[in-house]
């Protein structure tokens, strides 16, 4: 294989905490991150924004975002793409929620 290519097994992905009642790991290369996020019901990722811009598909469940004074669900199989430096908020509800992120720039912290 290249060496500049990684393969990823599922024991190297593992879980790590993000917010209160979440907890994710991230794939990056120079350009691009990858995260997986699993959030738990009643959980919440407060108001910020990035230079990031964000692309965020639910695995499962339903991922609540304030965008400019609205609220958005993001239902399982859909997608919410955040611009670069848009304010945003998410959280859950009831129900806990798998989803994966695409970002670019990379975020640090995520990595």
């Amino acid at each position: 294989m290249n060496s500049k290519i990684k393969h990823y097994k599922r024991a190297d992905l593992q879980l790590k905490p993000a917010v209160p009642g979440a907890k994710m790991w991230g794939v990056a290369l120079a350009h691009t991150l990858l995260t997986y996020f699993e959030v738990e019901a009643e959980s919440r990722f407060a108001a910020h924004s990035h230079e990031s811009e964000q692309i965020t598909m639910v695995l499962e469940g339903e991922l609540y975002f304030e965008v400019n004074g609205e609220i958005v669900c993001v239902g399982s199989g859909e997608v919410i793409a955040i611009p670069s430096m848009e304010p945003h908020a998410a959280f859950t509800k009831g129900k806990p929620v798998k989803a994966v992120d695409a970002w670019s720039p990379v975020m640090e912290k995520y990595k």
